[in-house]
């Protein structure tokens, strides 16, 4: 399905990934773990392309130099040099860190904004997909994304990137900041996800412990370098692993 092979990505002489090799297979969930500054979001801009935009913008307001180099290949084509608007169209979705919706726009405004590449009956499926698996969106279509909790706001999140009409998902923290009771709904909701409309999904997170049962396959992040893969089961006979990364 996916596959980055000698991913570097430097901002001016800072290097934000390091040679990182990834692989997501067919509706797999595939966790990447890391503390803060690893690497994770500077990883899912480059596999969705938006690293491009703010590269372009950095240039033309004469900031940072951004370089990226390696291969991104998505459903056996090299994607490196596509634009994040043509790989949103591919079907590869990034729902991004910090929700990041449109706070002045409500539920039901941000939902059909994020449907834009939807046809109107895929629109329509998708949005009472949507208030299915995260019901308590359906009772707040009128509320305004800026009134709504961090739990809620994520589930919009999550659901403006379902209207997208993904085939890979990418769920960058989105267990950020919230309760466990509401972690605990957004990894049901996830795992439910790949199971019902058979998505292919890649989550980042600091703490491996929440995503731990619902991935496939995971990847450690370290200074910008995968130091470590494996099954969950492989990852938590580590004790090192268990202690960084699981809490235990």
């Amino acid at each position: 399905m996916l596959e980055a092979k000698g991913l570097m990505v430097f901002y001016e002489n800072m290097l934000a990934l390091n040679n990182v090799h990834i692989r997501c297979e067919e509706h797999q969930i595939v966790g990447i773990f890391g503390a803060n500054s690893a690497g994770k979001s500077t990883l899912m801009y480059t596999l969705s392309g938006i690293i491009e935009d703010i590269r372009k913008k950095e240039q033309m307001a004469g900031g940072e130099r951004i370089t990226v180099l390696g291969e991104i290949s998505y459903m056996g084509m090299n994607i490196i040099d596509l634009k994040p608007s043509m790989r949103a169209r591919k079907g590869l979705v990034l729902c991004p860190e910090r929700r990041r919706i449109f706070k002045e726009s409500t539920v039901l405004e941000n939902l059909l904004i994020g449907g834009y590449l939807a046809s109107s009956s895929q629109a329509k499926a998708t949005l009472e997909y949507v208030f299915n698996v995260f019901p308590a969106l359906a009772k707040l279509k009128k509320r305004i994304g800026g009134f709504l909790s961090g739990g809620e706001q994520q589930m919009l999140a999550i659901g403006r990137a379902l209207m997208a009409q993904p085939k890979l998902l990418l769920l960058d923290e989105p267990l950020l900041g919230l309760s466990p009771l509401m972690q605990a709904i957004l990894i049901r909701g996830t795992r439910e996800i790949r199971d019902q409309k058979g998505l292919t999904i890649i989550v980042t997170e600091q703490y491996a412990r929440p995503v731990l049962p619902i991935v496939d396959h995971a990847f450690i992040l370290e200074n910008g370098a995968a130091v470590m893969e494996g099954t969950r089961q492989e990852l938590m006979s580590n004790p090192d692993v268990r202690s960084a990364y699981f809490g235990v």
